[in-house]
């Protein structure tokens, strides 16, 4: 499952510099670096711009890695008990 999990991480990882390409151009360099500073908001205007910029597929691809990663950590998450 963590290899899963793992792969999960890397296509999203792949998918959200997929998005800063796209977006450096449009947006300009500070938006931008803020996208690399914080990611949300890479996902956000992927979201809000994937009919314009043709990323629809990767942005549904990035957001079924987003929810795989999450959803197995949180299986393999160990749970405390005292």
């Amino acid at each position: 499952m963590q290899i899963i999990s793992y792969l999960a991480g890397i296509v999203s990882l792949i998918c959200w510099i997929m998005v800063l390409i796209k977006m450096f151009p449009a947006e300009g360099a500070v938006k931008g670096i803020l996208a690399i500073i914080c990611a949300l908001y890479a996902f956000i205007w992927g979201w809000m711009n994937a009919s314009k910029f043709n990323l629809k597929n990767i942005m549904l691809i990035w957001t079924v890695a987003i929810l795989v990663s999450v959803v197995l950590n949180f299986m393999g998450a160990p749970i405390y008990t005292p």
